[in-house]
């Protein structure tokens, strides 16, 4: 949240220089939708109500990459669903395509324009990364120390920050509101600001089981090792 890793400050270079995305998605990844009926009575509340609640969710997404130095805001937008643990499709649409899937034990990354797709163990690739509140076990005070933020008279805050040193972010801060996540706000380590803001949040709804299935297309470079393969980098992708 994109080897691919999920965070960032790599989908900002992949929007600069057209190279393939890598996101620790923090997606990027990333993470959204809607909680329980009630709202809770501050975010820490919220959060946990949540993540106990919605073990599934679809939509769309719109983030924005400040980088340290003030160069223009990179954009990207597109959509997402999820079913807990590890199993997800997170698709930017906007300003290029890029697509990744997680289907329980393997994280995919397919960049259409250059055919690549890179192939990770999806633990190694979660890890403690905001990717892992919404695609993870659902055991989010296990990853993160989660402290109030506060109100902003719109949405109610917390800051969760990683236990791991190298988890590759410095803060996270979620947005949520009447029990609704709404939005994140990752800091990573190059000084790098994201912000995912979540919009048409369905929780909980029916995923066909094929939406987190993936196979490389036809003649893609394959980085990594497939699935049950012994080859490593540069093995011929199977359908």
């Amino acid at each position: 949240m994109m080897g691919m890793h999920f965070g960032a400050g790599a989908v900002a270079r992949r929007l600069a220089a057209r190279a393939p995305l890598i996101a620790r998605v923090s997606l990027a990844l990333a993470l959204a939708c809607a909680g329980g009926a009630a709202p809770a009575a501050d975010g820490i509340a919220q959060l946990r109500q949540f993540v106990a609640e919605t073990r599934s969710a679809e939509g769309d997404f719109e983030q924005i990459v400040v980088a340290r130095s003030g160069r223009k805001p990179q954009q990207a937008s597109g959509s997402f669903a999820y079913a807990r643990p590890g199993r997800f499709h997170w698709e930017y649409e906007r300003p290029y395509r890029q697509v990744l899937v997680g289907d329980g034990s393997t994280l995919w990354t397919w960049d259409p324009d250059l055919n690549q797709v890179t192939v990770r163990a999806l633990g190694d690739a979660l890890g403690a990364t905001p990717a892992a509140i919404l695609f993870g076990s659902g055991d989010i005070e296990e990853g993160f120390v989660l402290a109030g933020g506060g109100s902003d008279g719109e949405l109610d805050w917390v800051e969760a920050r990683p236990r791991q040193t190298d988890s590759g972010f410095e803060s996270l801060r979620i947005g949520l509101k009447d029990g609704r996540l709404h939005s994140m706000e990752m800091r990573d380590n190059f000084g790098q600001t994201t912000l995912i803001r979540f919009t048409r949040l369905q929780p909980n709804p029916d995923l066909a089981s094929d939406r987190f299935r993936f196979e490389p297309p036809a003649g893609a470079d394959v980085i990594g090792e497939l699935p049950g393969a012994a080859g490593s980098s540069g093995a011929a992708p199977t359908r």
